[in-house]
């Protein structure tokens, strides 16, 4: 079920500003059922990107706060309270869940735009429904996964079924805190794991509030844990435990190869990675649509300031429509209404760290070396905020595919353009990238759409559209862009392991007596 608000449930700018000055975030880790500490006292400051300003300090989990989620999780795992707890029960509790999360839907909503700097709407609209829709929707699945019979002799039977791994270690980014961790828990808490989140340090506020409802919704102690802290200190502590038996990553490259070491290098757990991208949309000469297609490649890069695993950083676009097209896409971005998160107004809201903000901003610099034109671009503030991290959209054109702006992810509201021309060239420029996360081409002809979407090394194929998801696809790389996959059922192979159970029958004769 995906809640769509109307106008009648729009709140004023004025609202939202005074319930985020109200808001008294919890703070703690949330280990074995329970808030708490961090055994040595530590924690993190948590500055909003709306303005700058502190929000409040995090509990900073420790190698010793991890140890002790980690087996806490295990311990759950074994007792069997989840694990081997009826999937019917599973998936009460977890529709539950999902309930409780509509339920707070203003909350959560609150949470996510303060701590990320998603525009209210867009938190209200879609953050925390579709990931009150992936809970339940995994719920609902639970009791539909069917196991198998192996066609043994007759005097013989195998039994294929699948299990939960254990204690599973999801570490999630920043860009979209909820939805993200609702795709790597809700199947891996289905399929019977115990799990211990580790949300990034910039946003571990919706975390925070989802484990209380989780034991809310009647999740076991120990089943569900959060250790929100820093990335070298708890993320490293997660992958080397040697009770964890599998990571799902999403984040940058390095840092997911990070994962692979720590596995290597302490009881070979299993590693699920998405890495990125550098997503390719394909323009071609016989495109109809030119407006509607300006469009979906603006919507496709600019949404959430840019910051969008898969955005459609690049635009490969043939010679023929070029000029028209990219003038177009300048034209909706000038459009974006760029503001302040916390009006139901703003389009665009911030950028997520100080940081990042001066990553995104340096690459205007390497464009123009580079010898690209540059379209908007640069640092602003909306009115009434005397700080915060906002950037305008941003068209780099004339861009050499081979060259920095082509090849590295910016993570923010810029475009690369190159030109090229015919669908050969075309796709061969798109795959000339470390990535592989997604790509979309646009065409009339259904024929070089099919042959085009085969030739694409791309998780992901869009055809005159970009974007265009659901729960019930799956959803990862090829490439540098990492391994394995979020959604749809084929998440339950990520969380899950196949045992062979042979049983001698011994003679297929009835005995006589």
């Amino acid at each position: 079920m995906t809640t769509v608000l109307g106008a009648a449930d729009s709140i004023s700018k004025g609202v939202w500003v005074s319930r985020a000055a109200a808001l008294k975030p919890e703070t703690r880790l949330f280990i074995d059922g329970a808030f708490r500490p961090a055994h040595d006292g530590a924690t993190f400051d948590s500055f909003s990107p709306r303005d700058g300003r502190l929000l409040c300090t995090v509990s900073a989990a420790g190698v010793a706060d991890v140890d002790d989620a980690v087996r806490a999780a295990a311990s759950a795992f074994e007792r069997g309270v989840w694990s081997r707890a009826d999937r019917r029960e599973r998936a009460r509790v977890l529709t539950r869940l999902s309930d409780l999360m509509l339920e707070n839907l203003d909350e959560l909503a609150l949470l996510e735009s303060i701590d990320s700097g998603h525009p209210i709407g867009d938190a209200r609209r879609v953050d925390v429904p579709q990931a009150a829709r992936t809970v339940r929707w995994y719920a609902e699945a639970i009791d539909k996964i069917y196991d198998e019979i192996a066609p043994t002799p007759q005097s013989a039977l195998a039994l294929i079924t699948r299990e939960p791994l254990g204690v599973v270690g999801a570490v999630v980014p920043w860009n979209y805190p909820l939805i993200i961790t609702a795709w790597k828990i809700a199947p891996a808490l289905a399929a019977g794991n115990s799990v211990v989140l580790k949300p990034a340090e910039l946003t571990s506020l919706s975390a925070l509030k989802l484990a209380e409802l989780a034991a809310e919704a009647g999740i076991p102690a120990g089943v569900f844990n959060v250790v929100p802290g820093l990335g070298p200190v708890a993320g490293q502590a997660l992958g080397r435990h040697p009770l964890v038996d599998k990571i799902t990553f999403t984040g940058s490259p390095a840092v997911g190869r990070g994962f692979l070491t720590y596995s290597g290098e302490s009881n070979g757990k299993q590693v699920a990675l998405e890495l990125g991208g550098k997503s390719a949309q394909v323009v071609l000469a016989d495109t109809e649509n030119l407006a509607a297609c300006a469009e979906s490649v603006a919507w496709g890069i600019f949404y959430n300031a840019g910051q969008t695993c898969h955005g459609g950083s690049r635009l490969i676009v043939d010679e023929r429509v070029h000029d028209e097209l990219v003038d177009r896409v300048v034209a909706v971005g000038r459009t974006l209404v760029l503001g302040d998160p916390l009006d139901e107004a703003t389009q665009i809201g911030t950028i997520a760290s100080a940081k990042q903000l001066e990553r995104v901003l340096g690459y205007t610099d390497i464009a123009r070396a580079e010898g690209a034109d540059v379209h908007g671009g640069g640092r602003v503030r909306p009115e009434g905020l005397t700080d915060g991290y906002y950037v305008e959209p941003t068209v780099f054109d004339g861009v050499d595919n081979t060259g920095r702006i082509g090849q590295e992810e910016i993570f923010g509201p810029a475009l690369a353009v190159t030109t090229v021309r015919g669908a050969a060239e075309a796709v061969r420029v798109a795959n000339d990238s470390p990535y592989g996360l997604a790509a979309s081409v646009w065409t009339s002809n259904i024929t070089t759409a099919h042959a085009a979407a085969r030739e694409l090394r791309a998780g992901t194929v869009w055809v005159n559209t970009f974007d265009a998801s659901d729960i019930i696809t799956p959803f990862g790389g090829f490439k540098n862009s990492g391994s394995g996959r979020d959604r749809s059922l084929h998440a339950f192979d990520a969380y899950t392991a196949l045992k062979t159970t042979w049983i001698n029958l011994g003679e297929s004769t009835l005995p006589t007596d």
